[in-house]
């Protein structure tokens, strides 16, 4: 049988990224799949709903004295949880038919804002400290 399935990013790509970046970056590459087969409407909803988590996550991580990051990687845990068992199985329910994306982009685009993100945090505490 001859595969011609559209390259997508994995289940447990989706989850690392929502885990260890954030859920709007899993739900970035769960939006990005469901472009590749052409569902369009479906994207849109799981990206909007990879902000709603992510918006939610930045509230519940500040409302605390002392913010941990625990609680955004357990917030990204079940974020991930959600886009990954939930909603893969339902839109991809063969997914491990389909080939997978090389991870080399959504890493390095992941890092320079990472990066870019840390400097920032670094250049303002070093403002409010004159």
């Amino acid at each position: 049988m001859e595969n011609n399935l559209p390259k997508i990013y994995s289940k447990k790509a989706i989850l690392g990224f929502s885990i260890f970046l954030s859920v709007l970056f899993g739900g970035v590459l769960l939006y990005q799949n469901l472009i590749e087969i052409k569902k369009q409407k479906e994207a849109y909803i799981v990206l909007a709903l990879s902000v709603f988590m992510t918006v939610i996550t930045i509230i519940i991580v500040n409302l605390q004295e002392n913010p941990r990051s625990s609680i955004a990687y357990l917030s990204g845990m079940a974020g991930g949880s959600i886009l990954s068992y939930y909603f893969v199985p339902k839109y991809f329910p063969d997914e491990d038919q389909y080939p997978k994306k090389s991870l080399w982009k959504p890493l390095l685009v992941g890092l320079i804002i990472t990066v870019f993100f840390v400097i920032l945090i670094i250049y303002s505490n070093s403002i409010q400290n004159v």
